[in-house]
């Protein structure tokens, strides 16, 4: 049987969030995640999809023209198939990024993917399932990101951004604000203050399209 990975939905559009923001990319969205982010803005990707052929998904995303591809899910990684997903997507010469949780590990991941790391702050639920261990793995061609929501978490986020030497070791350091929740001039105003090696980063596709659509 060939190689197959379910998937919630393959679209086009434009990057959101990343240094790639506003690019136009193909978005390959793999199905489940044994996270529960209580900011989840896709948990319709929890179950369901369709398992499918990844030589069909490779044909799929050569239809759209662009080089740029992002998986994401749910969280791709459970899928151990996902892999191989990357590996051929690299093959075919596309210019490929991760969107990972953090939670599952990295290090078997195809050296040419650009790996966008989540660390899960405290109002996540699911900081617990930081797996740090994949810290080591990162390099300039990953970037991590940080979903701040409050207070608690900006310190949170402060502190691991140094006590990991985050700046250092990878391509961007992002910190986000939860759409609707923390207020994006506070918090921009905060790493100005302190001066932060990050990249502040909003939700372009919420800015465009807004809530109902998630891309």
């Amino acid at each position: 049987m060939a190689s197959q990975v379910r998937i919630t939905e393959i679209f086009h559009s434009l990057q959101g969030e990343t240094t790639r923001v506003g690019l136009p990319t193909v978005f390959i969205r793999l199905t489940g995640c044994p996270l529960r982010c209580v900011y989840c803005d896709t948990a319709y990707a929890f179950e369901g999809g369709e398992r499918t052929d990844i030589s069909a998904i490779i044909d799929e995303v050569k239809k759209y023209g662009t080089p740029f591809i992002t998986v994401t899910g749910g969280e791709p990684l459970a899928q151990p198939e996902c892999l191989n997903l990357l590996i051929e997507l690299a093959d075919q010469g596309f210019d490929v990024s991760l969107e990972t949780s953090g939670a599952m590990p990295i290090g078997e991941v195809d050296a040419r993917i650009s790996r966008i790391m989540d660390l899960k702050t405290p109002s996540s639920g699911e900081c617990h399932r930081n797996l740090y261990e994949n810290i080591p793995h990162l390099n300039k061609n990953d970037e991590v990101k940080f979903v701040i929501e409050t207070e608690d978490d900006y310190q949170w986020c402060k502190s691991k951004l140094i006590e990991n030497q985050l700046a250092e070791r990878v391509l961007a350091v992002l910190f986000s604000p939860v759409h609707g929740k923390m207020d994006e001039t506070e918090l921009a105003n905060k790493i100005v203050e302190d001066k932060l090696p990050v990249r502040f980063q909003t939700q372009l596709h919420k800015t465009l399209w807004g809530d109902e659509k998630a891309r």
